[in-house]
């Protein structure tokens, strides 16, 4: 089969597709639709999230030092979009989706109540890269609506229906079906 060489770029996917509310210096809550995001440590868990720094949700995060992580379900696309190419400096974002929010439990910024999972940062370290700068934020509290849990209390992505995105292609999609569970091979191939 032939391979194509293409111009380096991040095109890894897909990638999650997160909303992150945060505050601005006078508590004015905000929110940026994110796709470079990703998990990066486990104890103490860490979440990372790349934002451009003449972004206005970069200048929040950066001012206060906390941010959540909201995953959205594939029905709040539309919204999703929206909250990625408008600025939160010149509209208000909750009012243009017509979101509810709900107080965050250790955090100033708010959870989106549409979303079904919530995860409150602080940051702990600020990577200054080129494009744009990584937040490492740590995990400090955790919400998720109970009707998307298993009987065993996991997350069911079926209900859950996250987003993902497609960078190379720059589309959203939504995930299929389960293909097995973690050591379900046992190493065999």
């Amino acid at each position: 089969m032939a391979r194509k060489s293409l111009s380096p770029s991040p095109l890894l996917y897909p990638t999650p597709v997160v909303l992150v509310t945060c505050v601005d210096g006078k508590g004015q809550p905000n929110m940026i639709t994110l796709a470079w995001v990703g998990v990066v440590n486990s104890d103490p868990p860490l979440i990372g999230i790349s934002i451009r720094p003449e972004r206005y949700s970069h200048h929040c995060i950066e001012e206060t030092k906390e941010f959540v992580v909201n995953l959205p379900s594939v029905e709040m696309v539309r919204g999703v979009d929206a909250c990625g190419v408008v600025s939160g400096k010149e509209i208000n974002k909750f009012d243009l989706t017509g979101w509810a929010t709900a107080p965050a439990e250790k955090v100033t910024p708010p959870l989106i109540e549409a979303c079904p999972v919530h995860l409150e940062c602080v940051v702990k370290q600020t990577l200054f890269l080129g494009s744009h700068d990584l937040f490492l934020g740590e995990v400090i509290a955790l919400h998720v609506k109970e009707e998307v849990l298993t009987e065993k209390g996991r997350i069911d992505m079926l209900k859950a229906l996250p987003i993902a995105f497609s960078p190379g292609s720059r589309e959203y999609w939504s995930l299929g079906s389960v293909l097995g569970h973690y050591g379900f091979t046992k190493g065999k191939p």
